[in-house]
């Protein structure tokens, strides 16, 4: 529930930060750990542990997960309207 009462706020980068880097991704909270100390730029939230534990559950029920990153130039690729 606080997830969404977060979302109706507008709160989109404090959530994304809550569910990443504080929640479960390990590599993430150290390399944010390491930029504060040295004054860097943080850099962008690797994947959640509990994704990471979803997409082997599947591969584990036999289906083939393939992760494609998103290309906002691409669009509707393969669709007609």
């Amino acid at each position: 529930m606080e997830v969404w009462a977060l979302e109706g706020y507008g709160a989109a980068y404090t959530l994304r930060e809550m569910l990443t880097i504080k929640s479960d991704d390990i590599l993430g909270r150290s390399q944010t750990f390491d930029s504060i100390i040295k004054n860097e730029t943080i850099k962008p939230p690797n994947s959640p542990a509990s994704f990471n534990v979803l997409l082997n559950y599947l591969r584990g029920l036999a289906l083939d997960v393939n992760l494609k990153k998103y290309d906002p130039s691409i669009k509707n690729q393969g669709h007609n309207e």
